[in-house]
């Protein structure tokens, strides 16, 4: 079979390399899936670069996320599954918890608590993506946070996917939205999502907007995929007794240096409105959460999806042996579509 190796860590044009890899066999508890299509997320990048929350053991197959397929072998008492049926793999590595197989292969081996049955109606594009953002935006919203109806929902980088299905999923259960931007040609984007209210940093106080839209009551709940600066001033906008999640880094995406990942908080804001800050991180609910209540929430994001309510971007299609193409627009600044490898079915 065909994989996208990369032998170690370095910038990922120049560490990875199409090879040509023996079919894995599934051991006891185990499927073979026969990859279909499997996204190139930010974070997958970051992987191969060593600025993210773990990391492999090198050489390693790319795309440490998620994929779509078709069984093709089950290995000894795996049960719940059948050859021939089609699945999306959830390959986020639990943290703590193994290692697992990267997507970015033909064929990969996968726990079949992992394993989420799909029906046939919802497309690769859409598949190979429902496992990450959508599976992130839910978790913010209802277990993180728990937001409930009527109640205001402040969030960053309203643009993104993830913000993008926030928006709604808010819509959806009756949370009324803030949206963060900072480009003025977004605003009227965001509000034809849904989005509420929406903030450009561009050319507005993101603390005095906040008030002069929540009133005297505030807001209090947050979540931040930005980090830095504007991630400070999320903090010391919301009322007191507030919580942010913060879930990303965006506007450190570049930084090499760790100690320059910040969020500049004012300890007044944190000591005397005792406001919380904390993380978020999919691979460390994965390491805390059991497979039946992961796969509670898998299933819970499929119907969302498969009723209509979240909607994923389509996303843009690139053979494996055309991945610095497709890197490359991964990387690409307000790119839209997210790039997937899409294997073809007759190989």
């Amino acid at each position: 079979m065909r994989a996208l190796v990369a032998g170690k860590i370095g910038e990922p044009t120049d560490v990875l390399r199409l090879e040509s890899r023996p079919v894995p066999t599934p051991e006891a508890g185990q499927a073979l899936i026969r990859v279909k299509a499997t996204p190139i997320h930010a974070s997958d990048l970051h992987v191969l670069r060593g600025r993210y929350g773990f990391s492999p053991e090198f050489p390693t197959v790319g795309g440490h996320m998620e994929c779509v397929g078709h069984i093709e072998a089950l290995g000894p008492d795996t049960e719940g599954l059948k050859i021939g049926e089609r699945v999306v793999a959830v390959a986020v590595p639990a943290v703590p918890g193994p290692q697992v197989s990267g997507t970015w292969q033909e064929y990969l081996v996968a726990d079949q608590r992992r394993l989420l049955p799909i029906p046939d109606s919802l497309s690769d594009s859409d598949a190979c993506q429902l496992a990450v953002n959508p599976l992130t935006a839910l978790l913010l919203v209802t277990r993180e946070l728990d937001v409930q109806p009527g109640e205001w929902l402040l969030q960053t980088a309203a643009g993104s996917t993830v913000g993008r299905l926030v928006i709604q999923l808010a819509g959806h259960l009756g949370i009324r939205t803030i949206n963060v931007v900072r480009r003025r040609d977004a605003v009227e984007e965001i509000k034809a999502l849904g989005g509420d209210e929406v903030i450009c940093t561009e050319d507005e106080d993101l603390s005095q907007r906040v008030a002069e839209i929540a009133g005297p009551a505030g807001v209090r709940k947050a979540t931040d995929c930005v980090a830095g600066h504007v991630g400070a001033q999320v903090s010391q906008a919301l009322a007191p007794g507030g919580e942010l999640v913060v879930y990303g880094a965006l506007s450190t995406h570049r930084q090499t240096d760790p100690a320059a990942l910040t969020i500049p908080l004012q300890a007044r804001s944190v000591i005397y409105e005792t406001k919380t800050v904390r993380g978020f991180w999919l691979n460390r609910w994965f390491g805390t959460a059991s497979p039946e209540d992961a796969l509670r929430a898998l299933s819970e994001v499929l119907g969302l999806v498969t009723d209509g309510v979240l909607t994923i971007p389509q996303g843009r299609p690139y053979p494996l042996e055309r991945f610095p193409e497709a890197l490359a627009f991964a990387e690409t600044p307000a790119h839209g579509a997210k790039p997937f490898f899409a294997f073809d079915a007759e190989r």
